[in-house]
């Protein structure tokens, strides 16, 4: 395969596993890389695009040269889309298949590049792979990050490579985030498949994920620029659910309130999520269902959240919620071709087709009142008395539309979720079962809430002196790890070294899976620092330890006694090599 630049060269391909990596920056007919676009469709000039002579579409219209503007910086730094594989297969009708692309004032030559590029690359790595399709393209400029969310229904998120230290990534982490988004979606929304089922024409599904994802993406915006989960956080684990430990007693006491709970619920199959700040404390739902509502919680729903403003990651990162304000105005500007192109106005309100646009993500938009139910409108308010619309969601086990009902009191956050069908009077339902809740739980909430505070260490309670760590049950997709503050004490070289070890543990894990073995092997990686840090990482049985010892002394056996007193104290011995 040659390459049509001023020199013919051969494109060379490594391939590791299914993630790929072209040694040179490739251009060929039909995709492009980086800064030599072409694409080939005698349909762009039948649908206005510029393209020369050979029917070939012209770089100079991609829209992808440098202007000092926000909007073209976020273009720069991130391009994210989602596209259907089974639409736009025919000439003229190319534009059928995307479904969602950021920015969305990118025009849309430049957007059906990338979206061919990808597609091209699906089926190209197919071949290697055919259960599994690429995870990742590293190419000269960019990386290309691939999800196939939905049965032909793919996620792609291409993000810049710079010269600057703080844009290091790593790629599962990245894939995390496409993750993410996509299950909160359908937990909201339903699946994408489904909405594209019934409404064919896209509409629907486009006006749905346009809102949802600009929502999503506002909470990775400092000033105008997009900080994506690099190396600095690596000592962290999206996708799991931090768990508080809790003592016997209240252990008792906890058990004790669920049992009320279900009671409040009555007959109806209902489930309760307990969260103390935001760390999980009992759950009666399925471990994905789970970690979606503890995701939503976290991002939306804690006291802390509540009182910032702002989401718990935007909270942590930028230390304020008035830094908002300008990020989700900067990503409505990148709405307004997208907007004109698909005929529907601002979420908040009924599109150009009349489709009702729910916004969960939306920031601000909950609050706590005086009876402690947390209330929003962004489900709407009933006709006539402005009372807020009971929120709902769908569960993934059991693909079961469901009421939520929150309430909070002081550090304790409560969630009920009770299936629409059992609730046959709807809002008149839900009101009185938070008069049960009122009347029959709150003395055991209350006690829980005391009990709880009073063993609580605060935000480093679940610091190890000398140890900055990472533990992640895999089976049970919880994690725990080393409080923020701490580690921001941690050098750019340990994190670094840290980031790489990472990478190194994905790939055997992706190789494990690629040859079907039926349980991970165990697994021991050491390295030492420039900074002389012990970097240390052990898996074993679905679980991981990553460790960093900053302040080891010189000698590996020192390093490695170091992680065996942890895993005897911490972990049970899970990780002793004994």
């Amino acid at each position: 395969m040659k390459k049509k630049m001023n020199k013919s060269k051969m494109l060379l391909v490594k391939q590791k596993m299914n993630k790929f990596e072209f040694v040179e920056p490739i251009a060929d007919r039909g995709c492009f890389i980086d800064d030599a676009p072409t694409y080939h469709s005698p349909a762009f000039q039948s649908i206005g695009f510029p393209v020369n002579d050979k029917g070939i579409l012209l770089s100079s219209s991609m829209g992808l040269s440098s202007a000092a503007t926000a909007t073209t910086t976020l273009s720069e730094a991130l391009k994210f889309c989602i596209f259907d594989l089974r639409r736009g297969q025919h000439e003229g009708e190319e534009l059928e298949k995307i479904l969602f692309f950021f920015p969305a004032d990118l025009p849309f030559p430049a957007q059906l590049a990338v979206i061919g590029l990808s597609e091209g690359l699906i089926t190209f790595t197919r071949i290697f792979s055919p259960e599994a399709a690429c995870e990742v393209i590293e190419a000269e400029m960019h990386s290309h990050v691939f999800f196939e969310a939905e049965p032909d229904i793919w996620m792609v998120m291409v993000v810049a490579k710079s010269k600057e230290t703080e844009a290091i990534w790593r790629i599962e982490a990245l894939r995390s985030v496409l993750k993410e988004v996509h299950s909160l979606f359908v937990m909201f929304h339903g699946s994408i498949r489904l909405m594209l089922d019934k409404e064919p024409g896209g509409g629907l599904i486009r006006s749905h994920l346009y809102t949802f994802i600009m929502d999503y993406l506002s909470d990775f915006l400092v000033g105008n620029k997009f900080v994506l989960p690099n190396f600095r956080d690596s000592l962290k684990e999206r996708g799991t659910v931090q768990m508080l430990t809790v003592g016997r007693e209240a252990a008792i006491e906890v058990q004790s309130l669920v049992g009320a709970l279900d009671s409040c619920m009555g007959n109806t199959l209902g489930y309760s999520v307990i969260l103390f700040q935001d760390l999980l404390v009992s759950t009666t739902l399925s471990p994905d269902d789970t970690i979606n509502l503890f995701s939503y919680g976290s991002l939306r729903l804690t006291p802390r959240v509540l009182s910032s403003g702002g989401s718990t990651w935007s909270y942590l990162r930028k230390g304020n919620a008035s830094s908002h304000t300008e990020p989700v105005s900067l990503l409505a500007n990148t709405g307004s071709a997208f907007d004109r192109s698909h005929g529907f106005r601002d979420a908040s309100s009924a599109g150009g087709d009349n489709y009702r646009i729910v916004r969960p993500l939306q920031h601000g938009k909950w609050s706590r009142g005086k009876d402690g139910f947390l209330v929003t409108d962004i489900w709407g308010v009933e006709v006539g008395n402005l009372v807020p619309t009971t929120p709902t969601i769908w569960l993934q086990q059991t693909e079961h539309k469901m009421y939520l009902c929150a309430y909070q009191h002081k550090s304790l956050t409560i969630i009920l979720l009770v299936p629409v069908t059992s609730m046959l009077n709807g809002e008149e339902g839900i009101s009185m079962l938070k008069q049960q809740l009122l009347e029959n739980a709150s003395a055991k909430i209350f006690k829980v809430e005391e009990k709880l505070a009073k063993g609580w260490g605060g935000e480093n309670a679940y610091h190890v002196k000398g140890y900055r760590y990472l533990l992640v049950d895999g089976d049970r997709n919880i994690s725990r790890a080393s409080p923020a503050g701490k580690v921001t004490t941690l050098t750019k070289e340990s994190l670094l070294a840290l980031n790489k070890v990472r990478e190194d543990v994905d790939l055997e894990k992706s190789r494990a899976k690629g040859d079907c073995v039926d349980h991970e092997k165990d697994l021991e990686i050491c390295i030492r620092a420039k900074n002389n840090a012990w970097v240390i990482a052990r898996a074993t049985r679905g679980k991981e330890l990553y460790i960093v010892l900053e302040k080891a002394n010189e000698t590996l056996l020192y390093a490695s006694e170091a992680v065996e007193k942890f895993s005897d104290r911490y972990c049970n011995g899970a990780f002793s090599l004994d």
